[in-house]
């Protein structure tokens, strides 16, 4: 405050609060006497205003401290890495992206042909497809539908011709990360472009609205092969059928499937989501195709067999027949045909009882067909000759049996000619009798002329299944096999043993081994030969010669059992045959096996046919009556094919008889 005269006046001094003595000692007390020190009221604490308190921050400083080694921790990790990969460890990581970069796919050989003896295919492979599928482009998350697998089920399953919930359960399956599937193997182009059509269609539709869903976006097709056969059943059970891996399943589709498969390729190439990329390079080992190979089959003489026994099969209401048409001269088998057969373009659909090759696989007891090796054996021993005479009785007691021929008769006058003509099984045994001093001695005689016919042991083709037949050793032979098996009863062989044993009496009595390949063509276009057949002299020339005149008596003379199987301005040699036949279920003899063998010209021989019937059950069963029309009707169509003249020669018309 300012008074009038513009002076400041003297300030008042206003005591305050003793302080305490200087020095940091402690207080001194009051001694008696001493006036008490106040000391004053503490003012009071003022009054916060109500509301929200203020948040009062941490130091920046601790924390930024922290975030900053976090960071150099992180940095550090990531540079110890990047040493690691690019420095440490880089060629094998550059190993394993070389790996998931590059793929490698295998290059199918294509599959040879098996072609007849003039080169027409009776087995080749056409291009196909595999139709697959990505099961993972089906789910909910790629189409945003629930029932992606059943759409592309119902729209692929009538196309594919397979069940629509079988292609389900493939394309919805266990494993959900399973990406590739194989839903129809081996389809026609035709099949794979409707389904692409199908599929170009809606995702044309599915671009225009979003609404529609592609539901076949995820299949796919990788090209492969497929097996035909354009003649389907024929010859099906010599050429066998592939499998579902491409691989031979059966007759000579497996036996041969080495050198008709060749050598598989390999490709590998830089790929980029799921397309090869063109400028990466690829490295290519290319695939080997297979060998050709050609059979000495004639398709037109397989038909024609074919034909004329699935007929009479059908006729007889027969279990099975074959038939079998070998050159004489080569042994060459030009025809190898049963029924009934099956179709090797549908095995879904074939009987399993049918596949396989019964002509090569089945072993059964021949009958009289047998009845021209006893004979062989009986003229070549100098036993008898073709007008040798036998008295043949109704009935022959021999060992524990009683035997009789197949029709009851008189006391018959034959000469060897007319036992073999009539089919006598009573003069067979007469005749066989004579081959040794004593019983034994003639069972071995004969079991060395059977096995020199090839009869017991393996006929050379290694065809899979095939049966060698038979024959027990003659020390091993029971009392009625002994009087039994000069007339073929008591061992076994297959169609074309039986076959061979006529072509060797038809090649002068020379064996030769049979064969079903002509030759292979290799990958190069090469022709290879098939090596040359083994061959062996069975009985001299001249005994040849005179069972194939006794033979035409089958046939030529009235009194012959295979008068059916005569052929107009042709001299034919055979023989019939009605064997009882063990069942194979049972293990038991039920019903018969009828069968007719022989070769024309007789004179000069160039064809063999030999046919047989299982179990005819309606009709006739004797072999003269079914199997002589057989021979006849398949051996007339491949003279003509040969383009075999007549040889103009007059037959030989032994006699049958002899008067006492």
């Amino acid at each position: 405050m300012v008074d009038s005269s513009g002076r400041q006046p003297p300030r008042r001094r206003v005591p305050g609060p003793a302080r305490p003595a200087r020095g940091g000692g402690a207080q001194r007390r009051p001694g008696p006497g001493a006036r008490p020190v106040r000391r004053p009221a503490r003012p009071p604490r003022p009054v916060r205003p109500a509301g929200p308190r203020t948040l009062r921050l941490g130091r920046p400083r601790p924390r930024l401290r922290m975030v900053g080694l976090a960071l150099t921790l992180v940095m550090t990790a990531f540079v110890v890495r990047l040493l690691q990969v690019q420095a440490v460890d880089a060629s094998t990581y550059a190993a394993k992206a070389e790996q998931n970069r590059y793929v490698v796919h295998t290059l199918a050989a294509e599959r040879g042909e098996i072609t007849d003896r003039s080169g027409v295919a009776l087995a080749t492979s056409v291009d196909a497809y595999d139709i697959t599928a990505d099961p993972t482009m089906f789910t909910r998350k790629q189409l945003k539908i629930d029932d992606g697998p059943e759409q592309a089920a119902a729209l692929l399953a009538p196309i594919l011709g397979q069940d629509q919930a079988a292609l389900v359960e493939k394309l919805r399956p266990e494993n959900e990360k399973l990406r590739y599937v194989r839903l129809a193997r081996s389809r026609t182009p035709q099949v794979w472009t409707q389904i692409k059509d199908l599929k170009a269609g809606l995702a044309k539709k599915a671009r225009a609205d979003r609404s529609t869903v592609n539901v076949l976006a995820g299949v796919f097709a990788d090209p492969s092969t497929k097996r035909i056969y354009p003649g389907g059943d024929l010859a099906a059970g010599t050429l066998g059928w592939v499998n579902a891996d491409g691989r031979g399943g059966g007759g000579l589709e497996l036996q041969m499937n080495r050198l008709l498969a060749g050598k598989d390729g390999r490709i590998r190439y830089a790929q980029s989501g799921g397309l090869q990329v063109p400028t990466a390079g690829s490295t290519e080992t290319p695939a080997v195709p297979g060998s050709d190979i050609r059979l000495t089959l004639d398709r037109d003489i397989q038909w024609a067999a074919q034909n004329a026994i699935s007929a009479q099969v059908r006729k007889s209401k027969a279990d099975r027949g074959y038939v079998v048409v070998q050159d004489t001269r080569t042994g060459e088998i030009l025809a190898l045909a049963d029924a009934p057969g099956f179709d090797p373009n549908d095995l879904a659909h074939a009987d399993p009882s049918a596949l396989g090759n019964p002509a090569l696989q089945d072993a059964y007891e021949p009958g009289s067909t047998a009845k021209v090796m006893s004979m062989a054996a009986v003229l070549e021993e100098n036993a008898a000759t073709p007008l040798t005479h036998l008295t043949v009785p109704n009935r022959l007691h021999r060992g524990d049996r009683l035997f009789q021929d197949d029709i009851d008769h008189k006391t018959w006058y034959l000469t060897l000619n007319g036992v073999l003509a009539k089919s006598s099984n009573i003069g067979t045994i007469m005749a066989t009798g004579q081959l040794g001093g004593t019983q034994a001695e003639a069972d071995r005689v004969l079991y060395s002329y059977l096995r020199r016919f090839g009869i017991g042991g393996a006929s050379g083709l290694h065809f899979p299944g095939e049966t060698d037949g038979i024959l027990a050793e003659p020390g091993k032979w029971s009392t009625s096999q002994q009087f039994t098996i000069p007339f073929g009863q008591g061992f076994s062989i297959n169609a074309l043993q039986a076959a061979s044993v006529y072509s060797t009496i038809a090649n002068g009595g020379v064996r030769v081994e049979p064969t079903l390949v002509r030759g292979t063509t290799g990958p190069d276009g090469r022709f290879t030969p098939a090596a040359q057949p083994k061959k062996s002299r069975v009985v001299s020339e001249k005994t040849a010669t005179e069972l194939a005149r006794m033979l035409e008596s089958v046939v030529d003379d009235e009194q012959g059992t295979g008068k059916r199987a005569r052929i107009p301005g042709y001299r034919v040699a055979g023989k019939t045959g009605t064997a009882n036949r063990v069942d194979p279920a049972t293990g038991r003899y039920h019903g018969y096996t009828s069968s007719f063998a022989g070769f024309a010209p007789a004179d000069k021989p160039r064809v063999t046919v030999y046919c047989a019937i299982q179990n005819a059950t309606k009709g006739s069963y004797f072999g003269g009556q079914i199997c002589g029309p057989i021979f006849k009707q398949v051996m007339e169509f491949a003279l003509k094919t040969l383009q075999v003249p007549p040889t103009g020669a007059a037959p030989a018309n032994l006699p049958v008889e002899f008067k006492p």
